[in-house]
């Protein structure tokens, strides 16, 4: 038996809200461990969002609040996020013609 079948882990997860010109900093929307979690990237899969996984950055996102703006030391890594984001954004509106 492998250590990954030994050892099941828990996943976790985290959600942020960012419009440019509407927000000024992106805020936590979810966040959950487990079937939380699991809840979370079903949701973000169902509506077509795109998934970043990071465990340092979801590790850091966790000890934050629901609705928080992201603090300034996370301001780096978020913005690699959104810069991922917006990659695939255009690529896929590129693949679909739009």
């Amino acid at each position: 038996m492998s250590e990954k079948e030994k050892k099941p882990s828990i996943k976790y997860a985290a959600a942020l809200k960012y419009k440019q010109g509407e927000d000024d900093v992106p805020r936590v929307v979810a966040l959950g461990k487990g079937a939380a979690a699991k809840k979370i990237i079903e949701t973000a899969k169902k509506h077509n969002i795109p998934i970043h996984e990071d465990p340092d950055l979801v590790y850091a996102l966790s000890t934050l609040e629901i609705g928080q703006e992201i603090p300034p030391e996370l301001y780096r890594a978020v913005a690699e996020v959104l810069a991922f984001i917006m990659v695939i954004d255009k690529k896929t509106s590129e693949r679909m013609g739009i």
